[in-house]
């Protein structure tokens, strides 16, 4: 085994090694749920790309309602069960990091997982306030609450992104390959047996296929 993929933990005479953890329907809600939150955001200020617009914004909300079932039945690390604690246990976790204590448990930290969390209900609430504003209902005003909404979830996208790059040094792996891997540093036992792909597959040509529907104007309800 080489030494990237081990890594002698203390005096206990275990070995950790690269394990998968993040199971592939985790992996694409992530990577499509950057991708769209992204398209929406330099989108938003174009009426000729409107329609793109609704369609990144729509399409990330979905994915979040997939996300929020996965994290019912999907696999260990992908369950909130694993990554929701409680205040006690945030507060905890961020003074071990200020003490130079990192985080060893191999899926989300409870700061992390908190974050993760309450990124998903604002892109929900981004989501319903453009219907809204779509549909006209209360005129600008819910307009400006879909703008400042949005602004709040940028700021903590930014956070998140910079919490992240800071957590890779200080446990010294890469959050953002792990994200692409599925792998992290971990003992054998650690790791999930099944990577889902087959269920991965049908979450990217599904969300695929509905911006496909909301760009082509096939979901009216949606966009007028």
């Amino acid at each position: 085994m080489n030494n990237q993929a081990t890594d002698l933990i203390g005096t206990t005479g275990k070995t950790r090694e690269m394990i998968l953890v993040w199971d592939m329907p985790v992996r694409v809600f992530h990577w499509l749920l950057v991708i769209c939150f992204a398209g929406a955001w330099l989108t938003s200020e174009s009426e000729r790309l409107a329609m793109i617009h609704y369609a990144f914004g729509y399409t990330a909300c979905l994915l979040v309602l997939i996300r929020l079932v996965w994290g019912l039945v999907g696999t260990r690390y992908a369950r909130f069960t694993q990554f929701l604690k409680s205040p006690r246990a945030v507060l905890g976790h961020f003074l071990a990091m200020l003490r130079g204590h990192p985080h060893h448990d191999v899926g989300h930290n409870p700061a992390g997982g908190l974050v993760m969390f309450a990124l998903m209900l604002l892109i929900l609430l981004i989501g319903f306030t453009g219907y809204l504003t779509v549909k006209e209902f209360l005129g600008g005003f819910v307009s400006e609450i879909h703008e400042a909404v949005a602004s709040i979830a940028l700021a903590i996208v930014v956070v998140h992104i910079i919490a992240a790059i800071g957590v890779s040094v200080i446990e010294k792996q890469n959050l953002v390959r792990s994200m692409v891997t599925g792998k992290k540093k971990g003992f054998p036992e650690q790791g999930i047996r099944y990577p889902q792909y087959l269920i991965g597959s049908m979450i990217l040509m599904g969300a695929l296929y509905f911006f496909y529907l909301v760009v082509g104007g096939s979901l009216p309800g949606l966009t007028q």
